[in-house]
């Protein structure tokens, strides 16, 4: 019988990236510098969209959803790994961990929907774009949004209980530098098989199905932007998708790699994995609003009239 401390242990170790230690605080000057560039572009994003009403459109909306879940999705880690990296703040409670693993599955859950939902947005502009005030009404947005975060809310949440059931009466030490599902539930000196199983379902019930529908969507688009007309037409077409499919693959590549990697990657160095793993929850969030700042003309104006000081 485990005792009552095996069920509420009081902290987690996060060890940081094994095998540099030495270097820790040099490593954590890059992580800050994209730490800050993320908050402050994803900041501006929604800042654009929310007081410019030439914004209020169904596409721009996703997008501020994006920029807020690319903040939570870095802020749930970043800070910690950074306290970690500077003043060896290794300790995270139980609930810490919990809340940390909870935020950081969900942010990832939940970007992977929204970049559906763009992709949908897409579809709808391109292949009916008679129609896209119609399809995409207020109340069709909202529906959108409130499945996106219960889905999200809904696949996640059993994650802390499968933990919360667990006794950690071995040691509680993560050789990593944020608490992730499987990562924790390792440490536990019980069987884990449900926390496998469920931790290998939930992708391929949410990341792998969006991906697919994402693909399907595109076939449809690419199908219509080469039965237009003209040059211009299709290259114009072409143009409002480029900020979206390359949020897809800064999004999805290293997904893929780093789950590859880890099934597969066993000569892979720990310390290299874990280091890309930190760099997948903040260089994404960080170029994100960059990408769309670039390629999108609107967005450029607003920016170029809120912060010059030529106003026009």
């Amino acid at each position: 019988m485990y005792n009552l401390s095996c069920y509420n242990p009081p902290t987690f170790t996060l060890v940081g990236i094994p095998g540099l230690e030495k270097f820790h605080i040099w490593i954590g000057i890059p992580f800050c510098v994209i730490y800050v560039v993320a908050i402050v572009g994803n900041c501006i994003l929604l800042y654009l969209i929310t007081v410019e009403h030439s914004l209020h459109e169904p596409m721009f909306f996703f997008l501020s959803m994006l920029a807020a879940t690319d903040l939570i999705l870095s802020t749930a880690t970043i800070p910690k790994l950074l306290s970690n990296l500077w003043f060896a703040f290794h300790e995270i409670t139980f609930s810490g961990c919990l809340t940390q693993m909870f935020f950081l599955h969900f942010s990832s859950i939940m970007e992977s929907a929204i970049l559906l939902a763009m992709a949908f947005d897409r579809y709808v502009a391109i292949c009916f774009p008679l129609r896209y005030t119609t399809i995409l009404t207020p109340q069709v947005i909202i529906k959108i949004v409130v499945s996106i975060i219960v889905r999200s809310f809904a696949v996640i949440l059993p994650d802390v209980f499968l933990l919360k059931r667990l006794p950690f009466c071995g040691t509680r030490i993560i050789p990593h530098t944020y608490c992730e599902h499987i990562g924790v539930a390792q440490l536990s000196t019980a069987d884990i098989s449900i926390n496998i199983w469920y931790g290998f379902s939930v992708p391929v019930m949410t990341v792998v199905v969006d991906i697919i529908f994402i693909a399907v969507s595109y076939t449809f688009i690419l199908r219509a932007v080469f039965h237009l007309s003209s040059q211009g037409a299709r290259q114009k077409a072409l143009s409002t998708c480029g900020s979206h499919v390359c949020v897809i693959l800064m999004f999805y590549t290293p997904a893929l790699f780093s789950i590859l990697a880890h099934r597969f990657g066993h000569s892979v160095p720990r310390n290299v994995l874990i280091l890309f793993a930190n760099l997948y929850v903040v260089i994404p969030p960080a170029l994100n609003p960059i990408v769309y700042g670039v390629k999108t003309k609107q967005i450029q104006e607003k920016f170029i009239f809120l912060f010059t000081l030529k106003k026009t």
